[in-house]
């Protein structure tokens, strides 16, 4: 009699899911309004009208360029990871506080990865079994290669680790 062997499947759709925050834009639009709100006694109603609409929409403009930026990092991590060996079966949007963020199912645990979706002070943050690294966005970005050399070796590599007694 032989035992079935659960299926290695995943149910991944291949791509990163979207991420653009409600609690960010809601953010953006009330410091929108509150600087705007500086402009009535000097501009007047018009003025604070215009300074709150320039405002949100560079600020709704800056947090998906932050989005986008994340979810680039996230995705090359996932493909460079599948590229090099590893079982990822699923990646879904979460949340945490003010951050965005992606979380990777493996069958080495789950993983985080995301950050401050503003564009110029996006920061990346993956955490792993409780550890987290946290750095600035646009170096990750020029550097995905490395990262996600040095991320699979500490995510997935750990198990192949001869033990010691």
């Amino acid at each position: 009699m032989q035992l079935e062997q659960p299926s290695q499947e995943t149910t991944w759709s291949g791509t990163v899911p979207t991420a653009v925050d409600a609690r960010v834009l809601g953010l953006v639009v009330v410091t929108a309004a509150l600087a705007a709100s500086l402009n009535v006694p000097y501009g007047g109603l018009l003025l604070a009208g215009v300074a709150f609409v320039v405002l949100a929409i560079g600020g709704g403009v800056v947090h998906l360029l932050g989005e986008r930026r994340l979810r680039r990092i996230t995705d090359g991590l996932v493909d460079r990871w599948l590229d090099a060996g590893a079982q990822i079966t699923d990646v879904t949007r979460s949340s945490s506080g003010m951050r965005t963020e992606w979380t990777v199912y493996t069958p080495e645990g789950e993983i985080t990865i995301g950050g401050v979706a503003l564009v110029p002070v996006s920061r990346l943050a993956v955490e792993w079994q409780g550890v987290g690294d946290a750095m600035d966005a646009g170096e990750a970005e020029a550097d995905l290669d490395r990262l996600a050399e040095s991320l699979y070796a500490e995510i997935f590599e750990i198990g192949d680790a001869p033990q010691q007694s």
